[in-house]
């Protein structure tokens, strides 16, 4: 069906395009960082890996999952050298799957960083207010607790980002530091006196049970696929955002994989699981405490808080950007794409935000559930989930985009690499929903292991279908999907087949 050329869409300026020039690569990489919550991991996840699988072998997996991610990395990167938009994943798949794959995604990729974000609130909440109970004597409701991140969540959202960028960088690198100073204490008083390195061991990929050890550890890993969220704002979005990437998964593999080493070393490779089991969260703490002292365990304890605080804001900007993208192009309500004169940050998608955060959290504390199970965990599990999701399509829209553009990317880059990273991460995708059951610590024959992910397929229907809604009523605004600043401009309307009619 042929359309006669629609004219130019003529967004406000100030509503189509966020604030240029103010981050650089430590900035992005602190915004990333700080959304995979480095200490978060350590201290809740790879405890939680342990208990949860009941395998030895968690160090391997996240250096094999760390190795996975870089890979993927290889082709996502090379993609944003040539495609700068806050909309990451979701402009991605529209370049190489067509408008209405790239809508689908979209409204995934809502769906997931939202989870992320608004399950934070539930662990934050809980763990603030067991430790004002326990060294202030103070019984606060974890709502409270939840919802003074809320408050400042919700004023630094719509602050100039790099300021963001400057308390995240504060948070992070003191998280970081500690986070690596426990996991030398702990290798540096190893169980029976004995350094061991078993649980490094390349066999404990191929044992039964592993791909719940793989699918664990890749859910430490969300967060560092949004260096491209943040493109439009940084000085120099062709090299910042592909080395921001590489040295945030560098970082956090080798962080993740040691400080689980560490722990079955600290407490023997035969003991790591049940120690899990039955010290949970505290497991670091505990591990360290009688070498470094009360005071050293309590500032670990503040800044596990802080560092699902810092996560908390990472995901909290993310969500504002990914709802700007869809606001400027109208595929949303432009309404979204509005910026602050100011700050250039993205007001309205901030306070869209913001305003669905208070609502679940009131829902959660309203109907009594466990806000550390089924808000912290069972979200933030899923919103992994439709990361996992994105991962997958966007690496194969990669190999798309680039089969009939050379650009002067190597076929290394845009053809073997995420080929082989959409092979593997799909055959953990496959793992983790027919393992969702044991993930959220449900019985099989439970409706919700199938019920989170089937959200998923509900959002993406949802987004093909408006897609081709906008198609058919409104082609000037179907014509912009994926095109940010550019949309409804010449090169949008001339866009190959891939992107328009094909699609």
């Amino acid at each position: 069906m042929r359309h006669s050329p629609a004219p130019t869409l003529r967004p406000d300026p100030v509503a189509s395009s966020l604030a240029r020039n103010r981050l650089g690569i430590p900035a992005v990489l602190f915004f990333v960082l700080s959304a995979a919550a480095p200490l978060t991991v350590t201290a809740g996840g790879v405890t939680a890996g342990y208990a949860i699988t009941g395998r030895t072998g968690m160090p391997v997996a996240y250096l094999a999952v760390a190795a996975m991610i870089a890979l993927f990395a290889v082709g996502y990167v090379s993609m944003s050298r040539h495609v700068v938009n806050a909309g990451a994943f979701y402009t991605y798949i529209t370049r190489g799957l067509g408008r209405p794959a790239g809508a689908g995604g979209a409204f995934v990729a809502l769906l997931a960083y939202n989870a992320m974000q608004v399950g934070l609130y539930g662990g934050f909440g809980v763990v603030l207010s067991q430790f004002l109970a326990s060294h202030a004597g103070w019984d606060v409701h974890w709502l409270a607790s939840a919802l003074i991140g809320w408050v400042l969540v919700a004023a630094l959202g719509v602050l100039r980002v790099d300021l963001n960028g400057r308390v995240l960088a504060f948070l992070l690198i003191t998280e970081c530091a500690v986070a690596a100073v426990f996991s030398a204490v702990m290798v540096g008083h190893p169980a029976g006196g004995e350094l061991t390195f078993s649980t490094l061991a390349p066999s404990h990929l191929w044992e039964s049970g592993a791909g719940a050890a793989l699918v664990t550890a890749i859910t430490g890993f969300v967060g560092i696929e949004a260096t491209v969220v943040f493109s439009e704002e940084t000085k120099d979005p062709r090299r910042t955002v592909a080395r921001a990437t590489y040295l945030a998964v560098g970082i956090i593999g080798l962080l993740y994989a040691g400080a689980a080493w560490a722990m079955s070393v600290a407490t023997g490779p035969d003991r790591i699981v049940a120690r899990a089991t039955e010290d949970g969260t505290q497991l670091l703490f505990n591990l360290v405490g009688p070498y470094v002292g009360q005071t050293v365990v309590t500032l670990g304890e503040l800044l596990f808080i802080t560092s699902l605080f810092a996560a908390l804001l990472s995901f909290h900007n993310a969500v504002a950007r990914y709802g700007f993208a869809l606001g400027r192009e109208r595929v949303l309500p432009a309404a979204l794409g509005r910026t602050g004169r100011q700050t250039g940050a993205p007001i309205v998608g901030s306070l869209s935000q913001t305003a669905l955060a208070l609502v679940v959290l009131i829902a959660y504390a309203v109907a009594g559930a466990d806000p550390y199970v089924h808000l912290f965990f069972w979200v933030t599990v899923t919103g992994g989930l439709g990361v996992l999701i994105l991962m997958v399509l966007t690496s194969v829209a990669v190999v798309a985009y680039f089969a009939s553009r050379s650009r002067g990317e190597s076929r290394f880059q845009v053809a073997v690499a995420p080929a082989v990273a959409a092979i593997l991460l799909g055959a953990v995708l496959v793992l983790t929903v027919s393992q969702f059951d044991v993930l959220l610590g449900v019985d099989p024959s439970s409706p919700w292991r199938w019920v989170f992910p089937a959200t998923y397929l509900a959002a993406a229907v949802i987004g093909v279908a408006w897609a081709l809604v906008l198609r058919q009523r409104r082609p000037d605004v179907y014509r912009g999907i994926g095109y940010g600043v550019d949309a409804g401009t010449e090169a949008a309307r001339q866009q190959p087949a891939v992107a328009g009619s094909r699609a």
